[in-house]
């Protein structure tokens, strides 16, 4: 079982290492412009990497659940060649979110394409699950009918 899983796993295991790299950039920021918690205004480096933070941190439930379902219903392999790139993605995000506002956008596009990449592939293997070879034959009936199948 483990050697169906451990690319995910893999995966899991260097997006929560990233988020804590995130999470330590925040406090680094904070130590170096002086701003205590729970205070999220001060240096505009500071704004923008706690934002970057911020907004990585709310994605992130979304893509591990994809990654998951997507890896367990359609190909692990595939899966977590996409679950790597937007990990990647979502690094020049946040490296281009601390430099610039408009640094984010590039990386932003690629990562919600990513996202959306990672629902179609879960959404076929849930289907080619849900539609199993009985449900295949009921749904090809009328093709068989006709000698198009």
């Amino acid at each position: 079982m483990r050697d169906q899983i451990d690319l995910l796993a893999t995966v899991t295991l260097l997006g929560v290492l990233e988020q804590a790299y995130f999470a330590m950039q925040v406090i680094y920021a904070r130590r170096k412009y002086k701003i205590s918690p729970p205070e999220t205004k001060g240096h505009p480096e500071f704004e923008r990497t706690f934002r970057a933070q911020a907004n990585c941190s709310e994605y992130f439930p979304i893509f591990i659940s994809l990654l998951w379902v997507a890896g367990i219903f359609f190909h692990q392999g595939v899966t977590a060649v996409c679950g790597l790139l937007y990990l990647y993605s979502r690094l020049r995000y946040f490296q281009g979110y601390t430099v610039a506002a408009q640094g984010r956008l590039g990386p932003l596009y690629a990562s919600a394409w990513l996202l959306w990449l990672l629902v179609g592939l879960a959404l076929a293997g849930l289907l080619a699950h849900f539609l199993q070879p009985t449900w295949m034959a009921a749904l090809l009936w009328p093709l068989q009918l006709h000698g198009v199948w």
